[in-house]
């Protein structure tokens, strides 16, 4: 009767516990990716991510992009001094390319979320103004700060100072958390700044198809406020930027937006970072064994664990910036990070050169079925190497961190699936799955992969080639044995119990060797007085000189019948790329001159028209499906010599009149002895009728 009464009770607490906002998914096995670095306008460029798709997808369940809102700048601008927040054209790409990556990854199943920036806001500066933010109407309700909506102390007290000396009021409150002084500090005790914000994020949420947030600077302003704003917009996912490695201070702000004495928000594990940080620049791996926020069994559902970030990467020497990198053991950092407890975030600059490492771990840990709410243990401890276990809900898995080759048989009840450059993966037999040590992908050359029975009793595994269920009469290899991959195909591999095939897994790889080759960048004549190409490759080496690069007037050919300007360039290696501008000319010397956003990156023959302009800048649309292999004859080339002479015009005007030649006397109407260009434009004027 008890046990009745209590799933009576459980039943009806379910849907109420469902509706009510709780900051992030208890027992959620997701891996994020954060989907840019600092001053990286090529690869997060939405048109990018989209071409991305399928390899994004394939690992990563959330991706973080930038603030998307229009800054209101004429230069590539992360996001964080927003001006508008209804209007989503960035350095990014527009409104439009957004939308369309949205629904494209979430069709795939991968959920993107937005940095959001509420506790300051820039205005738009008309004349000087400080405080002049933009009214903006959504869905026929006009929005707007107002002047009365800046924190009375912002900028230590200067915006005060400019606006009384302007006979403008600032609210009476000071702000609730700490100050910036790049953009005005709202106040979010303001009514008016509440239902803003509240406006702005139910657009994200319900209009653009973001599917949660992560909070920029939550140190500005209570915390109370993240909490009401959640509340009040219920996002799935939401984590806040509160940069302190502090855990009682972790923990207290995740505490502090509670609301009906529900958190409200996951926050970054910041006290993770650092451990990681310190184990490796300091050559000490017991230092992994510090508190984190993952490691608490109250607070890790809302740990979001990292190793590094774009505020923490080497941006080379940029002023009044000090970077925090992880200096070496990146690959061993994201080992640890995604076989432990939480969240993890896997940074873009350790993703980029890394897949086939990261995909083989969160492979792993998806296995395993870690969650953010899995039990870990250390399992050694010691300056020259680190080992935790943890407990997924299919089974354990064992990172090794260091020195590996000190552990490299942690007993009988543990196969080695992965290892690298200070790094091993172990799981426990009682998993009962085949591993394939390689992840799905496309490969430039034939390559070997390891086959692994992770079991306690197989110890034989069979496969296929062609993508079918492999059975017990399928080729058998013992575990531990290679194959070689030599052409496309879809390797099914299985456990082999007696004649029983069990715990089955496939990989899908596509074998395309690389070949040198040439890129040709054109684009179509936007009628420019002056067509620029400025270029740079992926080592930051400029191609075309320094800026605005080098003239193209006179280098153009006719494809179907438009014009082209373009540039051919080498791409010597497969990592290779190169990205490009298009621009009118130097702006320094007239700031009236325009460029383009950057493009690329650039492997391929590829073909751009200019589009609208976003943030002061012409976006580019790609062309290429509707010019690649067109024709390229000349409009009006008769004679086939690449170029319109006088002989090509008077015989296009001899069609038109229906003649099959016109004499010489006829044909020189200025009456100098010979057909020139002044001739044969009279003629057309005269079949025109015009003068």
């Amino acid at each position: 009767m008890k046990k009745t009464f209590l799933s009576l009770l459980t039943a009806a607490l379910l849907p109420l516990m469902s509706n009510a906002a709780v900051g992030w998914p208890a027992n959620y096995g997701g891996v994020m990716l954060q989907g840019f670095s600092w001053d990286n306008y090529i690869d997060t460029q939405w048109s990018n991510m989209e071409k991305q798709i399928d390899d994004l997808s394939s690992t990563f369940d959330l991706i973080w992009v930038p603030q998307s809102g229009n800054c209101n700048s004429g230069w590539n601008v992360m996001g964080y001094m927003p001006v508008y927040w209804f209007d989503h054209n960035s350095s990014f790409g527009t409104e439009r390319d957004l939308r369309h990556m949205i629904n494209a990854f979430k069709a795939k199943g991968t959920s993107i979320i937005e940095d959001v920036v509420i506790n300051h806001r820039s205005g738009l500066g008309v004349d000087g103004s400080w405080v002049d933010f933009p009214a903006e109407t959504y869905n026929g309700v006009t929005y707007q700060l107002l002047p009365t909506d800046i924190c009375a102390d912002d900028d230590g007290g200067k915006t005060k100072a400019w606006a009384t000396q302007h006979g403008i009021t600032l609210s009476s409150n000071n702000d609730t958390g700490e100050g910036w002084d790049g953009c005005r500090d709202l106040d979010h005790k303001s009514n008016n700044v509440k239902t803003n914000v509240k406006a702005y994020l139910n657009f994200l949420l319900n209009d653009l198809g973001y599917a949660g947030f992560r909070y920029d600077m939550v140190r500005g302003y209570s915390s109370s406020y993240t909490g009401e704003y959640n509340a009040a917009v219920n996002p799935t996912f939401s984590v806040g930027e509160l940069w302190d490695g502090n855990v009682n201070t972790l923990q207290n702000w995740l505490n502090a937006t509670k609301v009906n004495n529900v958190i409200q928000s996951a926050c970054f594990d910041f006290a993770f970072r650092y451990t990681v940080r310190d184990a490796i620049n300091q050559n000490n791996w017991t230092k992994l064994a510090n508190q984190s926020l993952a490691r608490n069994n109250t607070y890790r559902q809302f740990a979001v664990t990292f190793v590094e970030n774009h505020d923490m990467q080497d941006r080379g020497n940029v002023q009044n910036y000090t970077p925090d990198p992880i200096k070496k053991d990146t690959l061993a950092a994201n080992a640890f990070l995604l076989a432990m407890p939480g969240t993890p975030c896997v940074f873009l600059t350790h993703w980029k050169p890394y897949k086939k490492e990261i995909k083989s771990m969160v492979e792993a840990r998806k296995l395993a079925g870690i969650t953010n709410m899995s039990n870990t243990a250390p399992f050694r401890s010691t300056t020259t190497y680190y080992a935790a276990n943890t407990t997924g809900s299919r089974g354990k898995l064992l990172a090794v961190v260091g020195n590996t080759s000190i552990l490299t048989n942690p007993g009988s009840t543990w196969v080695q699936i992965l290892e690298g450059y200070h790094y091993r993966y172990f799981m426990s037999k009682d998993i009962e799955s085949a591993w394939i040590d390689v992840p799905s992908g496309t490969y430039e050359e034939a390559f070997p992969v390891k086959l692994i029975a992770v079991s306690a009793s197989a110890t034989q595994l069979v496969y296929t080639l062609d993508g079918s269920t492999p059975t017990a009469s399928s080729p058998k290899v013992n575990s531990g044995s290679t194959i070689n991959i030599t052409q496309d195909c879809t390797l099914t591999v299985g456990l082999l119990n007696g004649s029983n095939v069990t715990g089955i897994v496939t990989h899908k790889y596509q074998i395309k060797p690389f070949v040198p080759h040439t890129a040709t960048v054109y684009l179509k004549s936007p009628g420019w007085k002056n067509v620029y190409f400025y270029s740079w490759d992926k080592g930051n080496v400029q191609l075309l000189g320094n800026w605005p690069g080098t003239l193209m007037n006179k280098k153009y050919k006719y494809i179907n019948g438009a014009k082209f300007y373009y540039h051919t360039f080498d791409i010597p290696t497969s990592d290779y790329y190169l990205n490009i501008i298009f621009d009118q000319g130097d702006q320094q010397v007239d700031p009236d001159l325009k460029q383009t956003v950057d493009i690329g990156p650039v492997t391929e023959d590829v073909y751009y028209e200019i589009g609208d302009i976003v943030n002061g800048k012409f976006t580019v649309n790609n062309v290429t499906a509707q010019y690649q292999g067109g024709d390229e004859s000349v409009p009006g080339d008769v004679n086939n010599d690449g170029k319109v002479n006088v002989s090509d015009v008077t015989a296009l005007v001899n069609m038109i009149l229906g003649v099959a030649s016109m004499d010489q006397e006829r044909a020189d109407v200025n009456g100098d002895g010979k057909v020139n260009v002044s001739d044969v434009t009279a003629l057309i004027n005269l079949i025109l009728g015009v003068s």
